[in-house]
Order: C-alpha cells, then sequence, then structure tokens
C-alpha cells in the first residue's frame, strides 16, 4: 500500500499534465449524423484519439471502436474487468470565473468543464492502471478502462462499443459518489405536444439539454407585458430582464434533483399563464411546477430509491404550438402504465399530445454481492470510513449498460455536487485519494 503512495506521488507532476490537456479538449456534443467519420463532432474524435495515444505510450493496448468509444487495457485472461468512463461534457452555461476548457488552479481545487464529470475521474482510473502495471502487478484478467463520447445525450456510443466488442464480466463507473451507488433509477424523456394557434406568441424557448435544469428562459410576445413581467419578478425578488423579449433567470443544475437548481422556465411560465391563454402554458403551469408531481397526483417513492422526480427541461413554442419536453428519474417498482393514463388523460383536456423520447431503465445490483464487497472493501482500506452508506441514485451512469456494474466515486462524502455547475470543480487531494481508491479496487477485482 504504501508502495503505491511512492508511485502516486512520482506519477503526479504528470498526471496533471495530461489532465489539463484532456480537460482542454472542447468534447460538448455537435450532432452531425451525416459525418460518418464524427458523428458526435470532431473535438469529441481528436479528445478521444489522444487519450488512445496517451495509453499507448504508458504501453496498453488500444482500440478505437468507430470514432464514438475506445479501450485502453492490460493483462491477459477470459474475463473482462471493464472501467467504464465518458469524455463528454454537457455545455458551459455563462458565467463562468475562467475559461471553462483551461484547467484553474484556486483553493486546492482545479475548476473546469467535465473536472469532475467525468474527465477527472477517468484520468485517475487511467494512472491507477499504469501504477499497478508499472509496480509489476500481474491481473488473472484484462482490465480495460473503456471510454464513451456521449453520455450525457444517450450513450449511443457505448451501446455500440457493447454490440462490437465483448462486454466485461464485471464493471464500474468512476461518474457518481463514493462509497458505491448499486441502484440507479430510470431515466425517461419525454415531450408534452401542442399544435395550438397562439398569435399571442412569436417565441417561448428554454433549455439546452433534458438532463439539466434550465437557467434561462426567453418569451417574445405580440402583447406588451413589459411592465408587468417587472412588476411580477420586482415582488418575488426573480432574477429577470426585459430586453426585445421577457428573461427570465434560474440556476443550472442536474437533473437527478430538480431542487438543487432554480427552474427558469417554470417562473416564465407561471408569469405567462396569468396574462396568456395558451393551454400548453397553462398546463406546465398547474400541473409540472412540483418536482415529485404533487399538483397531479402522481408521485411515487420507493423505500430504496427514493422519489420519482421531474426536471421541466426543455420548449420551443411559437404560434404554431411546440413542445416542452420533461426529464424524469424513477424507482424500480413504479406503475409506469398507471402513470401514463393519468397524465395523457390530463393532457388531453388540454388538446396536448404526450410523447414518449426516450427510456433508461432502472440499474439495481444485489448489494450483498462480491462485486460490491469488493470495491466497498477498497474504498474502506484508504479511507478508514465504514459508516458511509452504500447509495442509490437518480443520475445514470455507464454502469448500466451492462448487468454486473456499478458506479464508484469518484466524489466523496460531504462534496457539494457541481457536475453539470457552471464553475465544476474537483479538490485536488480528492483526485489523488480517488486514485488510491481506484489502485486498490483493480487490484481486488482483478
Amino acid at each position: 500500500y504504501y508502495m503505491f503512495k511512492k508511485y502516486i506521488n512520482e506519477n503526479k507532476d504528470s498526471f496533471f499534465k495530461d489532465l489539463f490537456k484532456l480537460i482542454s479538449f472542447d468534447t460538448v456534443l455537435r450532432e452531425q449524423a451525416e459525418v460518418k467519420e464524427a458523428p458526435f463532432g470532431y473535438g469529441m474524435v481528436e479528445c478521444l484519439n489522444w487519450v488512445l495515444k496517451l495509453g499507448e505510450e504508458m504501453g496498453f493496448k488500444t482500440k478505437n471502436v468507430e470514432n464514438v468509444a475506445g479501450h485502453i487495457e492490460f493483462g491477459e485472461g477470459e474475463e473482462i474487468l471493464g472501467i467504464l468512463a465518458h469524455l463528454d461534457v454537457v455545455p458551459t452555461g455563462e458565467g463562468w470565473t475562467n475559461d471553462p476548457f483551461v484547467a484553474t488552479v484556486r483553493d486546492d481545487k482545479i475548476y473546469a468543464r467535465g473536472v469532475n464529470d467525468d474527465k477527472g475521474p477517468l484520468m485517475e482510473c487511467l494512472y491507477a492502471m499504469k501504477i499497478l502495471k508499472d509496480s509489476g502487478f500481474k491481473p488473472n484478467k484484462r482490465i480495460r478502462l473503456i471510454m464513451g463520447t456521449d453520455e450525457e445525450s444517450g450513450s449511443r456510443g457505448i451501446k455500440r462499443y457493447l454490440e462490437l466488442e465483448e462486454t466485461p464480466t464485471i464493471g464500474f463507473s468512476p461518474d457518481a459518489e463514493f462509497p458505491l451507488i448499486y441502484a440507479e433509477k430510470g431515466i425517461m424523456s419525454l415531450n408534452i405536444v401542442s399544435k395550438e394557434k397562439d398569435l399571442d406568441i412569436v417565441s417561448i424557448r428554454s433549455g439546452d439539454r433534458y438532463n439539466v435544469v434550465p437557467e434561462k428562459a426567453f418569451a417574445k410576445l405580440n402583447k406588451d407585458l413589459n411592465k408587468e413581467f417587472n412588476e411580477y419578478l420586482n415582488e418575488r425578488a426573480y432574477e429577470g430582464e426585459v430586453k426585445d423579449e421577457l428573461c427570465a433567470y434560474g440556476k443550472r443544475a442536474h437533473a437527478m434533483e430538480p431542487k438543487n437548481g432554480v427552474n427558469a422556465m417554470l417562473r416564465m411560465f407561471n408569469f405567462l399563464s396569468l396574462h396568456l391563454d395558451n393551454k400548453l402554458v397553462k398546463f406546465v403551469s398547474k400541473y409540472l411546477n412540483d418536482s415529485r408531481f404533487n399538483d397531479i397526483d402522481l408521485a411515487y417513492s420507493h423505500n430504496e430509491m427514493g422519489d420519482l422526480t421531474m426536471n421541466v427541461a426543455v420548449c420551443e413554442i411559437n404560434e404554431n404550438g411546440g413542445f416542452v419536453g420533461l426529464n424524469l428519474r424513477y424507482p424500480i417498482n413504479w406503475d409506469k402504465e398507471h402513470f401514463f393514463e393519468v397524465l395523457r388523460k390530463h393532457a388531453s383536456e388540454y388538446n396536448l399530445e404526450v410523447q414518449l423520447i426516450s427510456d433508461s431503465l432502472p440499474l439495481y445490483v444485489n448489494p450483498e454481492g462480491e462485486l460490491i464487497e469488493k470495491l466497498h472493501k477498497a474504498y474502506i482500506d484508504v479511507t478508514g470510513d465504514d459508516v458511509t452508506p452504500l447509495q442509490t441514485i437518480g443520475g445514470g451512469t455507464y454502469a448500466r449498460s451492462m448487468k454486473n456494474a456499478v458506479a464508484f466515486g469518484a466524489a466523496f462524502p460531504g462534496r457539494e455536487e457541481v457536475a453539470h455547475n457552471v464553475d465544476e470543480y474537483m479538490y485536488i487531494e480528492d483526485l489523488f485519494k480517488g486514485m488510491e481508491v481506484y489502485i486498490q479496487a483493480i487490484k481486488y477485482l482483478g
């Protein structure tokens, strides 16, 4: 164990250099399905190839899979331990203190988009593999760091990877929290669609991703509500302004807990519902303000996995209609049929249609099993923390793409949730403590 501490110290400078370089790639998804060699953007491919080259330089075997995923591997054996991480990041949002793609060190933390989710943890795992290999560790299975490129928007890269490559026997994803996540909620996106003609509306728009609480909402109208909007903002002490359109401001957050953010779209809709006779606006304002569906009597909670939650995420509305997109996180044993029956019934009363966009089923791995026992032991070995309970989350990781995988780290208990936020950061000490945990975990599982 102390030998590994020595190896970590010897590798610190090169770790920082490589992490800062990884952060410098702008890997926000650029949809370009027609470009076969870079369907998620050229920046993504450049980043993937750079990491694979780094793996080669460290003495690992590497493989690029159709420019949407790849792996770095060492060891021999029939079985594979898969470490599943991602290179893509969510859009930066506005208001960063420094350039989000330049790593900035301040107050013992590194600030950058992706340093927490998931480039820092990915680099921790790569260096854990390097240190084990350099120290002479000979695993009884192949240790494979698998990297995808669109985890934040559908995980198509990892799905394609698993279609073409062997599925690992066991695995973990360093994309959540320690000590360990043994269950992840299902993730569903759906749209509430309107075909109503409304000449009062030029455009209402908000949100850029289903998995982010929208921080801005804009309404351009053929009706002068400037005075009323300013009064509405002042009375409630809300952030916003009137330019050539009405602008409401909130706070971004990860959709797995909408209460951590401030939903600008809901603020806008609650105002507009007082002054417009638009059915979609009225429906959202009446039924979708509460992230637990209490306003529509569809709340559900599970004793281990917690509440069904809902993020009102994106909207585009004009004079011919439009849609509002929702992102749900749901526990196991949720009655989906009943939910859709009730939602569709209420929507139809407003002449609205409910369309399912995507549905990723929940993950539940037996917390008593060997995989979890060994990962938990690795965590306790390094931290001495045997009291923080194993968890379930509303976020989704690559772990759900396999039968026998869980999310493991990289955030330590008590740390603020900063993934997807402006000024995302990671404590420097956590990067190296996490690396120690991953070294122990790979050793136990390999």
